[in-house]
């Protein structure tokens, strides 16, 4: 029996399905979230009348240009942020590269593309270098690998530690698909030009929970336990404490105060997430980044459910966008449909092909697992040769 012939005997999603899950649906969570990010459940219902169930509009409705503290940006309407913007850019340098890549790929592609290459910009309804849009913690990759010309595989020392790297991590949990070690060790690889300490722990976390959801017969339980046998520290504990919390809770709108409980203790930006305690975001073995933890809770507090983990995500507030992204990842590549309405409505309002970059990273995928299996029975036959074991040749 070919692999094709097992493929298509299982009941369970292709390959192309979960890839364009996860990156559809890594989309669509950022553009639901992106209008109510930094709030708290409270103030998000108080200003919509209740809790969030798709698209809604800027926070300052037509005064987002000048408003504060959202001021450039036009957040809502179906806008993708920069985590999807960073996400299709990664996608570009897989495309290019079409093979695994590692912190020089980041050095010597993504780089320069965020820098010379104008695309259209939602959230500034405008055409311009991405580098325009991205947030501080990106701006460091160009800092520090343009015009500083550090090692790319040191250069996210001393940067803030957030969510940067962790939110566009996903195409490589996808390249790896179904082998969550492979996609931890190449996300801690790649995410070491932008990141330190728990934000690069989480970002090799996050590629191994997408991984994991690829497998066929994957579940929620089975992601997190895929992230724990991987997770240091006070990644670690905080993703154990939180999905622990979230599995006792039948619903999100339960869990939304829980699962903020569970992970504060491990949170270093505080209770005010516009006003970031004076140890924030340093680096640490004890803390981890909110955003994962959280994001793997709703999956599980919605047991796997696309539209309930994304909308649990989106009310959650804080860093929703981030956590909506990684949530709407892991479901989609567990294979949970994204409503076509929303996926339909951020692609016309973003003015982005959300298929295209699915579509490139499944050939890629392909390619780069053709060339793993070639490298492995090379590196079989030469361990043969050495008496070390058998070669099945």
């Amino acid at each position: 029996m070919t692999c094709e012939d097992i493929e298509n005997t299982e009941n369970t999603p292709s390959l192309d399905e979960r890839i364009t899950g996860a990156l559809v649906g890594a989309a669509v969570g950022d553009a639901l979230g992106g209008p109510v990010e930094g709030y708290s459940p409270e103030q998000i219902a108080e200003r919509h009348g209740g809790r969030v169930h798709g698209v809604v509009g800027p926070w300052h409705g037509d005064d987002w240009r000048t408003a504060r503290p959202i001021a450039p940006y036009h957040k809502g309407d179906g806008h993708v942020t920069d985590d999807t913007l960073m996400t299709h850019a990664l996608v570009r340098v897989y495309a290019r590269v079409r093979d695994h890549l590692d912190a020089y790929a980041i050095a010597d592609h993504l780089v320069p593309d965020l820098m010379t290459n104008p695309r259209w910009i939602p959230e500034l309804e405008a055409e311009t270098i991405p580098l325009h849009r991205i947030f501080l913690a990106e701006k460091w990759l160009v800092a520090r690998l343009h015009y500083g010309h550090v090692d790319p595989r040191e250069a996210g020392v001393g940067n803030i530690v957030n969510c940067g790297a962790a939110m566009y991590m996903a195409p490589v949990g996808l390249v790896n698909a179904a082998h969550p070690a492979a996609a931890y060790a190449e996300a801690l690889d790649v995410a070491g030009a932008h990141q330190s300490s728990y934000g690069r722990e989480a970002a090799g976390v996050f590629a191994a929970a997408v991984a994991a959801a690829c497998t066929p017969g994957a579940t929620p339980d089975s992601v997190v336990a895929a992230c724990l046998s991987l997770a240091k520290d006070g990644t670690r504990e905080a993703i154990e404490k939180v999905c622990e919390e979230a599995s006792h809770h039948t619903d999100v709108e339960s869990a939304l105060r829980p699962l903020r409980e569970a992970v504060a203790p491990y949170d270093t930006v505080g209770p005010d997430y516009r006003s970031p305690s004076l140890g924030a975001r340093r680096p640490s073995r004890l803390h981890a980044i909110e955003e994962l933890p959280v994001a793997l809770g709703m999956v599980v507090a919605a047991r796997g459910d696309f539209r309930h983990a994304v909308l649990g995500a989106v009310n959650y507030g804080r860093d929703c966008d981030s956590i909506a992204t990684m949530a709407g990842a892991v479901t989609g590549a567990l294979g949970s449909p994204v409503p076509e309405e929303w996926a339909k409505t951020v692609a016309e309002a973003s003015r982005l092909d959300l298929w295209e970059p699915a579509a490139a990273l499944t050939a890629v995928a392909r390619e780069v697992f053709a060339r793993d299996v070639e490298r492995r029975r090379a590196h079989e036959r030469a361990f043969a040769r050495l008496g070390g074991a058998g070669c099945s040749d």
